[in-house]
């Protein structure tokens, strides 16, 4: 996998950690809820609204959990006023990040990040977008298709860039064309192993030394213990030999 998911894949690693704390289904529910404020209720007229049911579905939310999520987003049933916010800064080496929440208090949930950037050697509200951008990011198992079928379903269903090696094929989307491409994969390969929008980094920070990864992997760990921490983008560029001994 190529650019910010080649050390560890952060959608991955949330994931595990949400299903270990028994965490994921109030993460989708949120999920739900902000997209359905943002968009509308109706998942065919809102991309965000239909990635957040697949991700409901996936982990078998029952229907009705969905639905009563979905109404408190658009306001027909009461409900906690969830919204995102981004917070940046850096971690340990330098490595700029960018920190997707939803919240229904803001004051509680940026106390809460920036005590996790001061603990663990980062540095909080500092700007550092200009580094990123947000994308489309789909991923298929290598299996799925070789290469050069994978990259020519993925151009031509509007895709920026493909990516493929021995872990599988990483495929980036403007965040217009997100919905569009994901879409079309689906009808050629099947549901994507991973599809989100998040940040991409277009600046990378090399991490060269196993001690600075480790003290970034602590860093992260720590952010994203947070109730209210959805994803984690960084622009980390760290060696495959440095990635497996912190793995």
């Amino acid at each position: 996998m190529a650019g910010h998911s080649k050390w560890a894949n952060i959608k991955h690693r949330k994931a595990a950690q949400d299903k270990k704390r028994g965490k994921i289904f109030t993460r989708i529910i949120r999920e739900l809820m902000v997209a359905a404020k943002s968009g509308g209720g109706d998942p065919n007229t809102n991309p965000s609204l239909r990635l957040a049911m697949d991700n409901a579905r996936a982990e078998n939310m029952p229907k009705d959990t969905m639905e009563r999520a979905i109404k408190r987003g658009t306001g027909e049933i009461e409900g906690a006023d969830y919204e995102e916010v981004v917070y940046e800064g850096y971690g340990p080496g330098n490595v700029a990040v960018m920190v997707k929440c939803l919240t229904d208090n803001r004051a509680r949930t940026a106390a809460n990040v920036r005590t996790a950037f001061n603990k663990n050697g980062g540095r909080f509200n500092e700007t550092v977008n200009y580094m990123f951008e947000e994308k489309g990011i789909i991923f298929y198992p290598a299996d799925v298709a070789d290469e050069e079928t994978m990259m020519l379903a993925a151009i031509e269903a509007g895709a920026e860039d493909v990516s493929s090696d021995e872990n599988g094929h990483e495929i980036v989307t403007a965040m217009t064309d997100f919905g569009a491409v994901n879409n079309a994969l689906k009808e050629q390969f099947g549901k994507a192993e991973e599809a989100d929008l998040n940040y991409v980094a277009n600046m990378k920070q090399p991490v060269e030394d196993e001690e600075t990864a480790q003290k970034l992997m602590k860093f992260i760990d720590a952010v994203e213990e947070d109730d209210d921490v959805q994803t984690l983008a960084s622009n980390a560029d760290i060696s495959d030999d440095i990635a497996e001994k912190v793995a």
